[in-house]
């Protein structure tokens, strides 16, 4: 056994080292063939992209390699600013064979919150090697789960997108936990910040944000359960996240939750499945976001062959299921509502999450959004929505170098998006299928 310890020293320290990827803290340029102009909606011809120590430097059609710098020729592909993804779950999964209360309640209780993180982790890489280099977290991570993994991809030590995260979500009693026994609320109250009137509402901001809260997620509905936030209680976390710097979204999933949420100020809504035209200019006026997160029919299909019959699906049988979605994003995006993209992929279907989650994107594409605009949702407007305009969703000076590499054309075609052949995040490549080249 003496004689192993050395070799199994070495392989444990190999595997840590690939565990991470080194942060590159060098000057890149990198020679691209059409760039994204995600404020303009546009691809712009040839450009050169300087990057100094993990930010863009300059962006411009001929600029001369810096002594010592790396030179990328990606000049044969389409460069986009990395994608984000406006809703995830990183630290849940779930099977679309089993019971929604029975793992809601197993992740809390068996699986618990350090393990759930780990879980997360591997999660986490896979949407950055998807091209996917900034998520908002939206709960259903236990008591601040989510805040260790995002620390921890933040200081280098797992490799993952830039995470914006929530901590419990602010919601009716019980959660979503629907059957739950009232002699089990606690159980409940691991995985949401169960409000109780205006002044605990506001609490519950103040206490998220302590714990490392960037954005307040609430539920003005809790579906599949019957409760509901009133508006004074959004109200009342609406002014203290405001006070405190930080935005807030609402799951919404009927037309009276949408509107509500609406009237009390909030920055977005996610879902909206069912919503009223007058609602929709409501949220129109206020310049609140919406994040559809949709499903294309590929996701139906592949959700009904692993459920093990609790849900059925033909391709024919596909549009009942989906064309209520596609008509009120029709109508939103008529009525002027901003769209950012959020894809809400905790199912297990049995396929990398980075990859699931840009289904959500062909989703849009399938209710007849334009590919340009689709592209714009998933990185300026969900930008905007983040409060990190300027910052990521965009190719420009002064934002973090969140560069992709596409072949093809996803301006007229969105499922160019699966072949994503490199990917780096704030200077560091994290993916890298291209034979670059070097001046």
């Amino acid at each position: 056994m003496r004689r192993l310890l050395p070799i199994l020293a070495v392989v444990v320290a190999a595997s840590a080292a690939d565990a991470q990827t080194p942060i590159d803290t060098g000057i890149t340029l990198i020679r691209a063939g059409r760039v994204f102009d995600s404020e303009r909606g546009v691809f712009l011809p040839a450009r050169d992209i300087l990057v100094k120590h993990g930010v863009i430097d300059s962006v411009a059609e001929h600029l001369a390699a810096p002594a010592g710098a790396r030179v990328l020729d990606l000049s044969r592909y389409s460069v986009l600013p990395g994608l984000i993804d406006s809703h995830t779950h990183l630290l849940y999964l779930e099977s679309p064979a089993g019971d929604l209360t029975a793992q809601g309640t197993s992740a809390v209780i068996v699986e618990g919150t350090p393990l759930r993180a780990l879980h997360g982790a591997a999660r986490a890489r896979t949407f950055l090697a998807a091209g996917i280099t900034t998520v908002r977290d939206l709960g259903n991570s236990g008591r601040f789960g989510d805040m260790a993994l995002r620390d921890a991809i933040r200081d280098g030590s797992v490799d993952g997108p830039r995470m914006i995260a929530a901590g419990p979500g602010l919601s009716p009693e019980g959660g979503q936990f629907p059957g739950l026994q009232s002699g089990y609320r606690a159980i409940a109250e691991e995985e949401y910040r169960v409000v109780h009137g205006p002044a605990d509402a506001a609490l519950g901001v103040r206490e998220n944000v302590t714990y490392g809260a960037d954005v307040i997620k609430i539920y003005s509905n809790n579906t599949p359960n019957r409760g509901s936030l009133s508006v004074e209680e959004m109200r009342a976390i609406v002014d203290e996240a405001r006070r405190l710097h930080v935005k807030v979204t609402a799951h919404a999933t009927s037309d009276e939750a949408v509107w509500r949420a609406a009237t009390a100020g909030v920055d977005g809504v996610e879902h909206a499945y069912q919503v009223a035209d007058s609602t929709l200019a409501l949220m129109k006026q206020k310049g609140i976001f919406m994040v559809p997160t949709d499903l294309d029919s590929a996701t139906v299909l592949r959700y009904a062959s692993r459920s093990q019959g609790r849900f059925t699906a033909t391709p024919a049988q596909v549009p009942t299921f989906v064309n209520g979605q596609r008509d009120r994003l029709r109508r939103a995006i008529k009525a002027g509502v901003t769209i950012a993209a959020g894809s809400d992929n905790y199912i297990d279907l049995g396929m990398p999450q980075g990859e699931a989650a840009k289904h959500n994107l062909f989703a849009y594409a399938e209710a007849g959004m334009p590919s340009l605009a689709i592209l714009q949702a998933a990185t300026w407007n969900a930008s905007r929505l983040l409060g990190l305009e300027n910052r990521v969703g965009v190719i420009r000076a002064r934002a973090f170098a969140d560069i992709i590499a596409v072949e093809g054309d996803p301006g007229t075609d969105i499922h160019a998006l699966e072949r994503v052949r490199f990917v780096m995040k704030q200077g560091t490549v994290y993916l890298n299928k291209l034979s670059l080249g070097r001046d």
